[in-house]
């Protein structure tokens, strides 16, 4: 009798360990395309698209395009585990990622990679167009293989050059609805360009200790923290000119001005008093949790500039 209960019960949590197996791989691939970054990424894009067809709305590019763009953002993301799971293994912040802690194969995890990019990239090659698909492509081909594979760990201007990668949704984005590269995308581009390096060096500045312990070269580990507080600091004031931009060309009127503004005014603080109280420890995650804020409210300025006259 008590075999017959034993054997019961344990047919009867089968199911239960199956459907957890399942869920937490679902979660650790699902970690593998960095979906936070890759939201952010697809923000700026969907900001290109409508920027790209004011008073229309291009459902289009918004799904279909916006599938392919994420799925392609998503390989490429993927791929910058495989590349870096040596070094991820050892660093603290990533060491509970699914390559690292052995949830996920390498073989698998390949396979994932190169699906989901094969099939982003068709995705806008066929049903959108090929000029979306090949930018992508070379956007895919910038982050996973030139920035992670080479610049990362030959130069500490690796997140300036390779911050080119991704910069490039708001110029998909517009792709996907004119099928052209507009100067005005370019100009998105150019923002996010800007915004990189001081974005990025914050984190490692807080991270620099780890960045030193597996000889990636990192701009703090380098030059030291100090130059690099300065960097943020000049990198800064230039994002701050590049800003208004739009609004000097006639893209964007002055909605869009007096946010980037007040957005600006508070991003300098930070760039300020990061030199001035350098032993505040909290200060550049500070910094760095502003600059995703700040990325994304002077984006939806210019959606918000672009549409209250189609609106009102």
């Amino acid at each position: 009798m008590s075999r017959l209960l034993e054997a019961s019960t344990a047919s009867s949590t089968r199911p239960a360990t199956l459907l957890q197996h399942v869920q937490r791989q679902w979660r650790d691939y699902y970690e593998l395309t960095k979906p936070g970054v890759v939201a952010l990424m697809v923000f700026t894009a969907v900001v290109g698209q409508l920027l790209a067809s004011p008073g229309t709305i291009p459902w289009n590019a918004l799904i279909v395009g916006n599938i392919g763009i994420a799925l392609a953002a998503g390989s490429a993301a993927a791929i910058n585990h495989l590349v870096d799971r040596r070094v991820d293994g050892i660093m603290k912040r990533t060491q509970a990622r699914p390559l690292p802690t052995g949830h996920l194969r390498t073989g698998h995890a390949v396979i994932f990679a190169a699906t989901i990019g094969a099939a982003g990239l068709s995705v806008l090659y066929f049903l959108v167009n090929p000029l979306t698909a090949w930018l992508t492509f070379a956007s895919l081909i910038g982050y996973a293989f030139i920035y992670t594979l080479f610049l990362k760990r030959a130069t500490p201007q690796n997140i300036v050059i390779g911050g080119a990668a991704g910069a490039a949704p708001p110029v998909l984005g517009w792709a996907a609805v004119t099928g052209t590269i507009d100067p005005h995308a370019l100009l998105l581009f150019l923002i996010i360009f800007v915004w990189t390096p001081p974005h990025f060096w914050a984190l490692a500045i807080h991270r620099q200790e780890e960045y030193r312990s597996v000889d990636i070269p990192m701009l703090p580990v380098t030059h030291g923290d100090r130059y690099t507080r300065w960097q943020i600091l000049y990198y800064t004031i230039l994002l701050v000119g590049v800003s208004v931009l739009p609004f000097v060309t006639g893209m964007s009127g002055w909605v869009y001005l007096l946010g980037a503004l007040g957005l600006g005014a508070r991003y300098l603080w930070f760039g300020v008093v990061m030199l001035t109280r350098d032993q505040d420890r909290s200060l550049p995650m500070r910094s760095f949790g502003y600059s995703i804020y700040y990325l994304m409210a002077l984006f939806a300025f210019l959606l918000v500039d672009a549409y209250l006259p189609v609106i009102f």
